[in-house]
């Protein structure tokens, strides 16, 4: 069996690969690739804020920062009001028309790498790779549904514990 280490760098192979891949084709909506990505995370989960996408998408909060205002000087993603201080961003109706363009890029360019292969939506690798991602980035929801999330996680916890 081949050393596990090498699994990262396949994973960033294919990152890479589909970064380039889909530059083009994402440049013809006046996107590159993490702006699209940040877009779907926006569409996925409207009134989402900066932190939570970086921590989602595992990106630097200042790449986020420039993505979120080219995304928002294009038209696609508007700021909105949060709790307090806080700062939201949701979905123009430009930002909801490109949506399904941005789910067509990505979905043709895996469904060429499958066909390919061989591999399929059903392998167990796919589940497994969603349950790590899962556990590293946590769901992509809503700040409000988080924060409710993260009180009944706080009540549970502290119900559990009896402090």
């Amino acid at each position: 069996m081949r050393d596990l280490g090498y699994l990262a760098q396949d994973i960033s192979i294919l990152h890479r690969s589909y970064y380039k891949d889909t530059a083009q084709a994402f440049r013809g909506l006046g996107l590159n690739p993490t702006a699209a990505c940040i877009l779907l995370a926006v569409h996925d989960s409207p009134r989402i804020n900066q932190r939570r996408i970086s921590d989602y998408l595992a990106i630097d909060k200042g790449l986020t920062t420039r993505e979120v205002a080219r995304l928002e000087s294009s038209g696609y993603v508007r700021r909105v009001p949060g709790r307090g201080k806080s700062v939201l961003l949701e979905p123009t109706d430009a930002g909801e028309n490109a949506v399904g363009t941005v789910r067509r890029i990505r979905r043709d360019w895996w469904s060429e790498r499958f066909d390919e292969t061989g591999v399929t939506e059903r392998s167990e690798l796919m589940s497994g790779i969603e349950r790590i991602v899962r556990s590293l980035t946590g769901r992509l929801e809503p700040e409000a549904t988080q924060s409710a999330a993260q009180e009944h996680k706080s009540h549970r916890d502290t119900n559990r514990t009896g402090t």
